[in-house]
């Protein structure tokens, strides 16, 4: 199993879920990075400001370092809200123990709010200690002006962010990305963000431009960008490209802020990127049988012909016309099976419909048997005329194969495996079937045994398997494949109707 990347966030945690600690590990998740993390803050804050902070002890801090860095290791690291001098000294000299390359500062001075989060001395220790050993420093324009000592609102102008990102770039980091959201530039009569990326080795300087979003919900902006930064570099990215995707998922975080929690600043949307399954928490197969209307599957499963069946007072008449009919239409589901073959991307997809073919042979095997046994031969059955209810079926899962894709074949011939499967080992083992004198319970064995079942579990995992490759991510699939079953799942009902009614 390959490895996951890793990124170990050190910041502070945000009681209101959207920036911070908080923040990291969900921009983390959702691009398939495991996140860790050492606390350094605990705030109280939510959309509208932080009103309490309160620092961790130097030592606890050491302690959470130690504890990850010596075992789970990282492959990148991130620090946010280091909100005194002692504890940036200890994140520094800690570190030196376990000396890492890729680490990306990010320095939360401000909140989104307003609120002030870093202690004048830290401002001092980040300068002195931390800014030599950084690989990416993220400043927003403010921060960048408290880092440089200079005025509030003395940068104007983006050839001042890049004297800005050179000036910062002098004081130790390899990199230095000045987030330029809080001077947007007119760039051909619309409103953009020029982010500035600045290598201190070779001089050069990269713009980053993107829409201008104008949204008060931006909670968390700074924190995820550098969280997504330092993910795309574990995941092996170069330090552009790394950037660059990270604008793109801030980007589009922001397009997609969460604007309906709290009064204030609202948090971005780190799961943008993310589609839920439909049928999370449960197979596809159970979805499927769930989506159906209340009772109905109950209905397909205890229908009176089934329960004629099990306590062996079906009338043979009855269950002979069923026979005739359930012959015919399994040469149709052979049929249907060997469309889902030609629909195949694989061999081994198209061998497990070939299995499913040579089931279906048996079965018809097994119909045949019967029929001997009550005086019908095999050219009784083929000269015996497709009901309706018959025709409806049969071509209803063909046309479905004919215009869809194997997923809605597949599903379309899914009522019939499934519920057989099922009401086969339900009647086996429920003690109120009738054993002794019972002309049906041989078939009732039959569709209980091992060579049955295993088919049922072939299909099973078929259905599994195209559900992760078409439906997985996509609830308007999701509900047009319930579709399906739910038609199939009728017309099953109308089978056994027509059993019962002989027409």
């Amino acid at each position: 199993m390959s490895s996951i990347p890793k990124v170990l966030t050190i910041a502070g945690s945000d009681s209101g879920g959207g920036a911070g600690i908080q923040a990291d590990i969900k921009t983390l998740t959702s691009l398939n990075v495991y996140g860790s993390s050492v606390l350094t803050s605990l705030t109280s804050q939510n959309t509208l400001g932080v009103d309490a902070i309160h620092n961790i002890p130097t030592d606890f801090v050491r302690k959470q370092l130690e504890a990850v860095l010596s075992d789970i290791g990282t492959d990148a690291i991130k620090t946010g809200m280091l909100s005194s001098g002692p504890i940036i000294h200890t994140i520094v000299e800690t570190l030196k123990k376990y000396p890492h390359e890729k680490l990306i500062v990010d320095p939360v001075m401000i909140s989104t709010s307003g609120s002030k989060l870093l202690a004048d001395d830290a401002v001092k220790a980040l300068i002195d200690e931390l800014l030599p050993i950084t690989m990416i420093l993220t400043p927003n324009i403010p921060e960048a002006e408290v880092l440089l000592g200079q005025p509030s609102g003395s940068i104007k102008t983006l050839d001042d962010v890049k004297e800005g990102a050179k000036k910062l770039g002098a004081l130790g980091p390899k990199y230095v990305l000045v987030k330029g959201g809080h001077l947007p530039q007119n760039i051909n009569g619309s409103p953009k963000v020029v982010d500035v990326l600045y290598d201190s080795k070779s001089g050069a300087f990269h713009e980053i431009v993107n829409d201008y979003l104008d949204t008060k919900d931006t909670h968390g902006t700074g924190c995820t960008l550098s969280a997504a930064i330092a993910g795309e570099l574990a995941k092996g990215h170069n330090v552009l490209s790394a950037v660059k995707c990270a604008t793109t998922y801030i980007q589009d975080a922001i397009n997609s802020s969460l604007v309906s929690l709290g009064k204030g600043a609202g948090p971005v949307n780190h799961f943008h990127n993310i589609h839920s399954r439909p049928y999370s928490g449960k197979s596809f197969v159970k979805a499927l049988i769930e989506s159906l209307p209340a009772g109905l599957w109950d209905e397909f499963l205890h229908h009176p012909f089934v329960r004629g069946m099990a306590d062996g007072t079906l009338p043979k008449e009855s269950f002979i016309f069923y026979l005739k009919q359930d012959y015919l239409y399994l040469q149709h589901y052979a049929r249907s099976a060997a469309l889902a073959a030609y629909k195949s991307p694989n061999i081994d997809m198209a061998a497990r419909n070939a299995k499913i073919i040579m089931h279906i042979q048996e079965e018809m095997q097994m119909h045949l048997k019967y029929c001997e046994e009550w005086g019908i031969s095999k050219e009784d059955i083929l000269s015996t005329k497709e009901s309706v209810y018959n025709v409806a079926y049969t071509r209803y899962v063909l046309d479905k194969g004919a215009t869809g894709d194997q997923l809605d074949l597949q599903v379309a011939m899914g009522p019939c495996l499934l519920g057989y499967g099922e009401l086969g080992l339900f009647l086996f083992n429920d003690p109120n079937t009738k054993r002794e004198g019972n002309p049906y319970w041989r078939w009732i064995k039959n569709y209980a045994n091992d060579s049955f079942q295993s088919a049922v579990v072939a299909g099973k995992e078929l259905l599994e398997e195209l559900a992760i490759h078409n439906v997985s991510t996509s609830p308007s699939r999701f509900r047009e494949v319930c579709e399906i079953f739910e038609q199939g799942t009728r017309l099953e009902i109308a089978f056994w109707q027509m059993g019962l009614d002989r027409k």
